[in-house]
């Protein structure tokens, strides 16, 4: 049986100015509340509690030692680890050691202190040091005004003493969630800068010095300082993308995002979804709010590649967007509004597709402002040893070959060959050259430029019969693998689909 306590007997401690006395069945009471109990030996074992995850570095500062056993007895159930001081003086080190979250600090050290004072003090010299890490006020002397004052000095919250278990821990577990959402935002917003800084890179993307390249760099000058809306042209591989992350990077919106969609990737069920975004529960599927790539591009860029691959009743709907500058998430009722930049590129010819009535002519002149066309590779052959030089280099310092070069026989290879894959296949001929090369000299044979029977000599065969030429000749190639033909063509499975229906293949 336990053993008879005096209850008459009392316990005295002190909480900066006042003298609480509470006999022995509150202080039992008390330790019942931190998960203890008495068992028959007279000592104090753990009462059962259910498991549950611990989380969060809490510091307390104050200087009665009695504040502090108390605090820690009932904090660390709940935080990961709970340290403690009775003074300021190591506060400052005790945060940068221990990577603190939160300080529980009291606002008044000295004896006949109650200003406050040296709380804002160490609260100011916290936010210092280190602006990340809550602070909690705590006070014995109900000086609300006080403790208002240190909010606006960056204080997370205050607490009163003498306190409530419960208030004090709901306090406490609010500051450490709004400390780990300000964390994960922080996360967030380094991986953006980090993000926009790469994208911007001042990396010379348009590389060669032809009559029809000098154009070009002349034009995406011009541009780039407005907001016109933009359309590059030309065939696959010829570096659509790349200008169009130019004209991003000269203009005053490089500091902001380049959203890029792949239109023919996209499949039409979920055209609205990707683009407008969603709400959740709009759909089966839409377990979560979705932000689509338009209001994703607010402030940016948004890159429409392929654009001659959307089907027309989609033009409407994205031609209504881009008239408005207002978009409606899916299963939504309320506009976004946007500002955004428009640039789109395409292989195809838009305006035969306007004749054929395959392609909205009004959504045509929308979305060319200004048009850029660019050559082919075997129109500008003068660029090929610059472009092979910048490809050398890259892959080179990729695959840990310095010193490999090409020799004047391989450039003159390079230049004779049509490359129908134009810049995309010669920088894949370069890196293959690079990690295949036995010496630091690549010769004609380390390219493999073996001329494909589907090199046309003919100027008068169209455009279309080319991809189809060549299109059939990769299937083969290929085994009428698919996937394999898409990337050997640098193209999407689903406009690699497209075009073999297109040309009954």
């Amino acid at each position: 049986m336990p053993k008879q306590v005096n209850r008459s007997y009392s316990i005295t401690y002190k909480f900066g100015m006042l003298n609480f006395v509470h006999n022995v069945n509150n202080v039992l009471s008390t330790l019942c509340t931190f998960g203890l109990v008495m068992n028959d030996k007279n000592r104090f074992r753990k009462k059962p509690m259910s498991e549950k995850i611990k989380d969060g570095r809490l510091l307390i500062v104050d200087d009665n030692k009695s504040v502090l056993s108390a605090l820690k007895m009932l904090l660390k159930f709940e935080f990961s680890e709970v340290f403690t001081i009775p003074g300021p003086k190591t506060l400052l080190h005790e945060i940068d050691e221990s990577d603190i979250d939160i300080v529980l600090l009291d606002m008044n050290f000295k004896a006949g202190e109650s200003s406050g004072n040296e709380g804002m003090y160490w609260l100011r010299e916290i936010k210092k040091r280190r602006p990340s890490t809550e602070v909690v006020m705590f006070t014995a002397y109900g000086d609300i005004e006080t403790a208002v004052k240190a909010t606006h000095e960056g204080a997370a919250d205050f607490i009163l003493k003498p306190w409530e278990n419960q208030k004090l821990l709901a306090t406490l577990k609010s500051v450490l969630k709004l400390r780990r959402s300000n964390q994960a935002l922080g996360k967030m917003i380094k991986r953006e800068q980090a993000l926009k800084t790469e994208m911007n890179r001042d990396e010379r993307s348009i590389i060669g010095d032809s009559p029809a390249i000098r154009k070009i760099q002349d034009m995406v000058r011009k541009v780039a300082a407005t907001d016109a809306n933009i359309m590059i042209t030309g065939e696959n591989g010829t570096g659509k993308e790349l200008i169009a992350k130019e004209i991003h990077r000269l203009s005053d919106r490089s500091n902001e995002l380049l959203v890029t969609v792949d239109l023919g990737s996209v499949a039409e069920s979920l055209f609205e979804s990707e683009m407008f975004g969603h709400a959740k529960g709009s759909f089966t599927d839409a377990i979560e709010d979705r932000t689509g790539k338009i209001t994703l591009a607010d402030k940016g860029t948004l890159l429409l590649d392929e654009i001659g691959n959307l089907p027309q009743h989609l033009q409407s709907k994205l031609m209504n967007v881009l008239q408005n500058r207002t978009v409606v998430p899916v299963g939504s009722n309320s506009e976004i509004r946007v500002d955004l930049r428009l640039i789109s590129t395409t292989n195809k010819n838009l305006y035969q597709m306007v004749r054929e009535k395959t392609f909205r002519e009004d959504f045509l002149y929308r979305i060319n402002t200004i048009q850029i066309e660019v050559p082919p590779l075997r129109q500008r052959l003068e660029d090929i040893p610059a472009l092979a030089d910048f490809f050398l280099g890259k892959y080179s310092q990729r695959y840990k070959k310095s010193g490999v070069r090409l020799s004047a026989s391989s450039h003159e290879s390079l230049t004779n060959y049509p490359w129908p894959g134009n810049i995309r296949e010669l920088q894949h001929t370069i890196e293959k050259a690079v990690i295949l090369c036995d010496s630091e000299i690549i010769e004609p044979a380390d390219l493999h430029l073996n001329q494909p029977d589907y090199v046309l000599t003919d100027e008068s065969v169209s455009l279309e019969e080319m991809e189809k030429r060549i299109i059939s000749k990769e299937l083969k190639k290929s085994g009428q693998s698919l996937i394999i033909t898409a990337k050997n063509l640098g193209i999407s499975r689903t406009t690699l689909y497209k075009k073999m229906k297109k040309y009954g293949l």
